[in-house]
């Protein structure tokens, strides 16, 4: 039988509104503070993936719980097995919404609330694809694994244990990106500069906190500074908020000058679409009476790395014609008198460079400046042929249902969980043509509409992998 996918979408909007409703409300954030034997990486994200089971229990699919880690939703059979990698944890929320982030909240036929875009929203309407499909009785010649991670906006911890417990499956996709299709995804690797939290200067730094993951622009920092003029400072502070692009207020009390410094929050691939607050208010302080790591700290933070996400002030600007820019994202930004500080770098590389040429000359930075540098989690290139039978059926499924003939596979800087997989790329559900990228930042949204052709497109692809695929 041939299945109407727009309208069976429609059919299924109100049941999937309530559906993801309830996983908007769980803070599925990481966190180890609260990390237990049955909630390895907090309770939020093992809520989370238990409910989102509890779903496919209650439509009839067979499940699968892997340690609280990792779970999958399964259905058809045959000797090949395609894969849809989706995550149900969630950024931190951060300041600012305007709506409540942990509500899914509708508004002139938008959804917002935290994981509506990334990856709740469109993780559930994939999953509705493929609902339908055994809904209405279609019998598949490959067996579809839905897998499931709990941290794919850390350190993938979840999706990690699936691998190493699971057969790695022939192929598949994650519905974490936009459509129409990407099938290259630049390299991602993190970078940390530590320094000691010594003063030297006729003003004192206090405190200087900014960012919460490495993978997000700040979108608030806050300083505590001593001076011996406070009027000035606060003056020149003032003036400062007046010609910069960010926001901010001031106050006095016994520690000093308190600054706040709102600039916007943004995805850490590209961080041209944000306002990083932390370095802006580094830029201000970087010129007054600081000294000693202090003043290294706030120099570093404000003049080298500031305003400079394709690295030219360091020299590491490289462009590849396929992938386009080296990017990078200053994630986290920490001072405090007397302590370790650290500047937390998130890089974005093409092929064509290493992150070993990215690590040359950051040692050079750190050695300069009198910082330590440590290398965190890398993730090399990933990159599928565009001719490759993966990519030509989804988007030739994505072409049928949306009408967009002349679309073409994306190359981006975001890691998705596709690179997992030799044949593996990312596959919606973000329609960038006509809507913003509000993944981690405030007010994250996708309209309802989208989701609902995105649920048609999944469907319909799902379909195809399993029935219509031929190497």
């Amino acid at each position: 039988m041939s299945i109407d996918w727009k309208a069976a979408a429609q059919e299924h909007q109100a049941a999937y509104l309530k559906d993801l409703s309830n996983l908007i409300a769980i803070q599925s954030v990481r966190d180890d503070a609260k990390a237990t034997e049955d909630a390895p990486l907090g309770p939020g994200p093992a809520n989370a993936l238990q409910a989102f089971l509890k779903m496919a229990d209650r439509d009839g699919f067979k499940t699968t719980n892997l340690d609280n880690l990792a779970g999958y939703v399964e259905y058809g059979e045959g000797d090949e097995t395609v894969a849809i990698l989706a995550h149900v944890d969630v950024m931190p929320a951060g300041e600012g919404w305007a709506t409540e982030p942990f509500k899914l909240t509708e508004k002139d036929g938008n959804l917002y609330g935290r994981g509506t875009s990334d990856d709740k929203g469109p993780a559930l309407a994939c999953y509705y694809g493929l609902k339908i499909l055994k809904e209405n009785g279609i019998k598949l010649n490959k067996k579809i694994r839905f897998i499931l991670g709990t941290d794919e906006e850390s350190n993938w911890t979840g999706m990690t244990h699936y691998f190493k417990t699971q057969p790695e499956p022939t192929m598949g996709f994650s519905p974490d990106a936009e459509f129409p299709l990407i099938n290259g995804e630049k390299g991602n690797v993190t970078f940390t500069l530590t320094t000691p939290g010594e003063n030297g200067g006729q003003f004192t730094l206090t405190h200087f906190a900014a960012g919460l993951r490495e993978n997000m622009v700040p979108r608030d920092a806050e300083a505590i500074v001593e001076t011996d003029d406070n009027e000035q400072f606060v003056s020149d502070f003032t003036a400062f908020l007046d010609t910069a692009p960010v926001t901010g207020d001031v106050h006095i009390d016994k520690d000093g000058v308190h600054l706040h410094v709102i600039g916007k929050a943004a995805h850490g691939m590209e961080p041209k679409n944000g306002i990083n607050a932390g370095t802006y208010l580094a830029s201000f302080l970087k010129d007054l009476n600081f000294g000693g790591d202090a003043l290294k700290f706030l120099m570093l933070v404000g003049g080298d790395l500031h305003d400079d996400s394709r690295v030219h002030k360091l020299g590491l600007a490289f462009t590849d014609e396929i992938m386009g820019d080296l990017t990078m994202n200053i994630g986290v930004m920490a001072f405090d008198a007397g302590k370790p500080g650290k500047i937390v770098l998130n890089f974005r590389y093409p092929k064509g460079m290493t992150a070993d040429d990215l690590q040359t000359k950051l040692t050079a930075v750190a050695d300069q400046n009198h910082f330590e540098l440590s290398k965190g989690r890398e993730m090399v290139p990933h990159y599928v042929d565009p001719k490759d039978p993966i990519v030509t059926t989804l988007m030739d499924a994505y072409k049928e249902i949306s009408g967009k003939k002349d679309a073409q596979p994306e190359v981006v800087g975001g890691g998705t969980y596709g690179r997992l997989m030799k044949r593996g790329v990312a596959f919606g559900a973000l329609f960038q043509d006509h809507t913003p990228d509000t993944m981690h930042q405030v007010d994250e949204f996708q309209p309802i509409s989208d989701l609902m052709m995105a649920m048609a497109i999944y469907g319909r692809s799902i379909e195809a992998l399993a029935n219509e695929l031929t190497d």
